[in-house]
């Protein structure tokens, strides 16, 4: 399998961090080929200037990895209840119409949208300094029903990993624990 990952926080020693590292390392591990992206290493802009009708290098790269991946992975802050500019920046500049979606016309005339993402499963990891039921149900309407399912992919989980701020070493050593059996159970080891 060919998985994505994308990965949204300005710290470099942050757990979103770890959290992203363990999701590469273990799908390597198990004989996987992943594309990684760090949005603010990379200094992605997320701003979808009048000018960027024209696709950039860079552009031409994520939307590649995009639309060969066999799942998505995104790994980000909660935000006030949302992902982090950046990432919303990702979606507006590379989920595409003609890349990750189009439109069609439907038996009553309306045009509707259609997925076209060869990825079956996504994968979006959240940290928060909030309790888990505090904004859930946004970040699961974000990911579920508005980003992967316009893009085809609808086998989507996302699991938040909170109270951030509160956890120590050992609690944080447990939820990447809990991220490897994941990894392992969506990608498992390649023959």
């Amino acid at each position: 399998m060919k998985v994505l990952i994308i990965l949204g926080h300005p710290n470099q020693k942050s757990f979103n961090h770890s959290i992203a590292e363990t999701c590469k390392e273990q799908i390597e591990a198990n004989g996987h080929a992943v594309f990684f992206h760090d949005l603010y290493a990379e200094k992605f802009d997320p701003i979808h200037h009048l000018e960027n009708t024209v696709i950039n290098d860079e552009i031409k790269i994520h939307c590649s990895h995009l639309t060969i991946s066999d799942a998505i992975i995104v790994v980000h802050p909660n935000w006030w209840g949302q992902p982090p500019a950046i990432i919303k920046g990702w979606i507006d500049r590379i989920l595409l119409p003609g890349v990750a979606y189009d439109f069609e016309l439907n038996d009553k005339g309306d045009y509707i949208p259609v997925g076209l993402l060869k990825a079956k499963i996504g994968l979006v990891l959240n940290t928060s300094n909030t309790p888990n039921n505090f904004a859930n149900d946004i970040l699961d309407s974000i990911w579920k029903n508005k980003v992967f399912n316009i893009c085809g992919v609808n086998d989507v989980k996302r699991i938040n990993f909170g109270m951030l701020k509160n956890s120590d070493n050992s609690q944080r050593a447990e939820w990447l624990l809990e991220v490897k059996q994941l990894v392992n159970s969506l990608f498992p080891t390649h023959k």
